[in-house]
């Protein structure tokens, strides 16, 4: 059984920040989870009319990733109820059916019905495996399974507009190196490149283009927001490595940035 990273507190579920049930979002999630250690689609997913996109190209979802059996040894799910949407993170370490395993970042993005029912919009997945950038599944899962995403209660909540400004702000070094110093890093921040792990530091050996060095931003960025743990998840295209498919999580907390976790699908 997977081991699940969803530590949200139940006296915090209701619609606090948004239109959308989360328990009806938790729920279409826990649907996509399950549609992906069998294999087989739920309807909710492969309905008329749903866009599904893998590593940014539009595929049929039925031939996709979703349609492999994936022993998943850990998910980590944050909610955005204003945007009606979810990000999840998978780890499969691998076996004698997927020996190389994989990284998995799924946004999926709901339109919301009557009487909070809920039809899936967008499947947007970034797939890492054997090859990619600083891969290693096993490596990842050490350091993902000990973090702390625990809700941070109402009163110690930012806003939607700080969360997302911070998570900005880390990606825009890539366009001006010279504005680290705008990225408000937390004490003891840590950051996960694929499965590359730096403790403690969240800018030591960041790989940032020399000052005056010609801008390769973070393009095409795609937010799911979960003030309850101060989540952000973006999938963007990632100039820097030869527009890479990407996707970065953070944690902030306070106004302070503590996790980066970044996935690239790009051939090391």
């Amino acid at each position: 059984m997977a081991r699940s990273a969803v530590l949200l507190v139940a006296a915090f579920l209701p619609a606090a920040f948004g239109a959308c049930q989360w328990a009806s979002l938790r729920q279409m999630t826990d649907t996509y989870i399950e549609s992906q250690t069998f294999g087989e689609l739920d309807p909710s997913l492969a309905s008329e009319g749903v866009i599904y996109r893998e590593n940014e190209k539009v595929v049929d979802i039925r031939k996709g990733l979703l349609s492999k059996s994936l022993k998943v040894d850990f998910s980590h799910t944050i909610i955005d109820q204003t945007e009606c949407a979810s990000f999840t993170k998978l780890v499969v370490v691998g076996d004698a059916k997927n020996p190389p395993g994989y990284v998995i970042g799924t946004q999926i993005f709901y339109n919301d019905t009557v009487d909070g029912l809920l039809t899936t919009d967008v499947v947007d997945v970034i797939v890492t495996t054997a090859d990619d950038s600083q891969f290693d599944a096993a490596q990842a899962l050490s350091h993902v399974e000990a973090e702390d995403w625990s809700s941070l209660g109402r009163d110690n909540t930012d806003s939607r507009q700080v969360l997302q400004a911070v998570a900005d702000a880390y990606l825009d070094l890539w366009s001006d190196s010279s504005k680290i110093g705008a990225v408000p890093f937390g004490r003891g921040c840590s950051r996960l490149e694929g499965s590359r792990f730096i403790a403690d530091s969240c800018t030591a050996g960041l790989p940032l283009p020399e000052p005056g060095a010609t801008s390769r931003p973070n393009t095409n960025r795609r937010y799911v927001i979960d003030e309850s743990v101060g989540g952000v998840s973006v999938f963007s295209v990632f100039g820097s490595l030869e527009n890479a498919p990407a996707s970065h999580e953070f944690r902030i907390v306070g106004g302070k940035l503590y996790y980066v976790h970044q996935m690239v699908a790009a051939k090391s």
